[in-house]
């Protein structure tokens, strides 16, 4: 009886390894693969200028402090989308994030940031259920209408805004916008692996955002999107 648990229980160990170790495998070839796919899309600032112009310049957003200036990271990724539109990379720029509370809004304190840097009001639209990379990149294309787009982000999730936007259907190119180290970047990375795989599944399943609604053209006015007076 002793030894029938013993060799039970070996087995029980030796299937949850082998189950762990597919699992591993998986996560780490699905990674391996949108990472790979997306790379081609990388270009430099300068590559991104002297390019065909596309539909928009798209800044996915972050943590915005409690008094409402963005956090570091999403301070660099506004910088250069500034850049990127001063260079004359795009005629507009998409500020995509979390405003789904009035007591969090990411969007505002992104546009305020490239108004105040020079950016014509006007050029500068916002969405405001830019819930996840995912639903901004939906969204960018199913509401905003855009089709030809550089996203603008650091290295580490670069990678996945690159290939949902390819998946979606989007001519993409993805500029890097690591102009400082950042705290808490392993915790960070480590993450993303497995963000990637479920934005991997989401690309396969295409499940509408959030929200959709009315169609607002980037040819516009960007003030149309504004909320605040």
């Amino acid at each position: 009886m002793l030894r029938r648990k013993t060799i039970n229980r070996k087995k029980w160990c030796a299937a949850a390894g082998i189950t762990a170790l597919a699992g591993a495998v998986c996560i780490l070839g699905i990674n391996g693969y949108v990472k790979h796919t997306a790379k081609a899309a990388f270009v430099t600032a300068q590559q991104a200028a002297e390019g065909e112009e596309v539909d928009c310049i798209i800044v996915l957003g972050c943590l915005v402090r409690d008094d409402g200036t963005p956090s570091d990271m999403l301070r660099d990724r506004l910088t250069g989308a500034v850049e990127l539109y001063r260079m004359g990379a795009a005629p507009k720029i998409l500020m995509s994030g979390d405003h789904g509370q009035d007591s969090y809004d990411e969007v505002n304190a992104m546009k305020q940031f490239a108004v105040d840097a020079g950016v014509p009001s006007e050029d500068v639209f916002m969405d405001h259920a830019g819930f996840s990379t995912y639903e901004t990149m939906y969204r960018a294309k199913e509401i905003f209408g855009a089709e030809k787009v550089v996203v603008v982000t650091q290295e580490y999730h670069l990678y996945r805004a690159v290939y949902i936007a390819e998946e979606l259907g989007m001519e993409v190119c993805g500029v890097s916008s690591d102009y400082n180290r950042y705290y808490g970047q392993t915790m960070r990375d480590l993450r993303e692996v497995l963000a990637r795989c479920k934005d991997f599944a989401m690309c396969i399943l295409q499940p509408e955002p959030t929200f959709l609604g009315e169609t607002i053209s980037l040819d516009g006015d960007g003030n149309v999107t504004n909320d605040k007076t």
